[in-house]
């Protein structure tokens, strides 16, 4: 099962795609840390990764599709994996279908985080109390919704449009109660697909 953790910034994407992965023995692959990693090993692609990062451009779509596609080869995803932090785009999505068609997959399930907006920034304000990271401004905060907004809540049209199941979630209340509402709506996923 190919599932995709789409949500606002502050939503608890990257908490819950790490738990729900290892509940469903997949992996969890994200862009962001899969980036780093490769800057840190400074391999090839490192190398080729440090300079775009530190001059804060994006890393172009078919280099972050050559990342997902080389961590979907390894035999950890053989029976699936949980994308979080791609596709952001419909233009990523198409990149990432196309990919996978190649691969004879697909998406088969995207999990959208609903969290309130202002919830949202209550989380935000608090995690920039607790961890002072630099990007937990609310000037910094409104520009990722917006762009979220923009550029990514797209992305669920795209995927509803191609048929794709959508399996939206309430994203509010504690981490351990959102890891089992995902969970239960993967799993329930998973016995359909086995079951035809």
């Amino acid at each position: 099962m190919i599932a995709v953790v789409i949500g606002p910034p502050g939503s608890g994407k990257g908490t819950q795609a790490s738990r729900v992965a290892t509940r469903l023995g997949i992996p969890h692959v994200a862009t962001g840390d899969i980036l780093r990693a490769e800057i840190a090993k400074e391999s090839a692609l490192g190398r080729e990764l440090e300079p775009i990062i530190a001059s804060g451009a994006l890393v172009p779509d078919d280099l972050i599709l050559r990342i997902i596609e080389a961590r979907l080869s390894e035999p950890d995803a053989a029976s699936g994996a949980l994308l979080d932090g791609f596709p952001r785009t419909v233009a990523q999505a198409k990149a990432l279908d196309a990919m996978l068609e190649h691969r004879g997959s697909s998406v088969d399930v995207v999990v959208l985080l609903q969290v309130p907006e202002d919830e949202l920034w209550r989380r935000m304000r608090r995690r920039a109390a607790e961890e002072g990271r630099p990007d937990d401004t609310d000037d910094a905060f409104r520009h990722r919704l917006v762009v979220y907004q923009a550029e990514t809540a797209p992305v669920l049209d795209y995927y509803r449009s191609r048929g794709t199941r959508i399996a939206a979630i309430d994203g509010v209340g504690s981490v351990d109660d959102v890891t089992e509402r995902i969970s239960v709506a993967l799993t329930r996923r998973q016995r359909s697909q086995r079951a035809s």
